[in-house]
């Protein structure tokens, strides 16, 4: 990973009516926090919204426009289920979409299980402001955030016109 001076702020968004509501704990979410923690972000919020695409997007365009975020993680609202609006949502607000990133996680989580084949995962740009889909599960998170996890430090590198130390 390259290491950027200063490290990389992070917004972690859960999208979950569940969570939202307080019906559940959000253990993706935590998983989230921690992954993006152990990579070396700093975390400049986290919130767990419901599955509702203005909301979705409202938040996203709210971070990214800022202009103190470098990286914005949602997890959850990437499947198939008729509230599972992220990916909508997400091109909402995106300048221009990532593929590649979307395309790996799909096709390096598709060693690990065939259900990855159902991610609707959305990435890309907004102003200077990486955003990136994940599944909803802890396991599928963790796992997700690792593979994306390598190109992300050159991402926000060259999204942000910021220098790194490349290892």
């Amino acid at each position: 990973m390259s290491k950027l001076t200063p490290p990389p702020v992070a917004v972690a968004i859960t999208v979950s009516d569940s969570c939202s509501a307080g019906e559940r704990e959000d253990v993706s979410g935590l998983v989230l926090l921690d992954a993006l923690k152990t990579w070396g972000a700093v975390i400049h919020s986290y919130e767990c919204i419901p599955d509702d695409r203005p909301t979705i997007a409202g938040r996203m365009r709210h971070f990214a426009d800022s202009g103190d975020v470098d990286l914005i993680v949602t997890t959850g609202g990437t499947g198939f289920a008729p509230r599972d609006v992220t990916p909508e949502a997400t091109r909402d607000v995106l300048d221009r979409e990532a593929p590649g990133l979307a395309e790996l996680m799909r096709l390096r989580s598709l060693e690990k299980t065939p259900m990855a084949a159902l991610s609707r995962a959305v990435c890309g740009i907004r102003g200077r402001t990486v955003i990136v889909n994940l599944p909803g599960s802890p396991k599928g998170v963790a796992e997700t955030f690792e593979i994306v996890s390598g190109p992300l430090g050159h991402a926000i590198e060259l999204a942000s016109e910021r220098k790194s130390r490349h290892d």
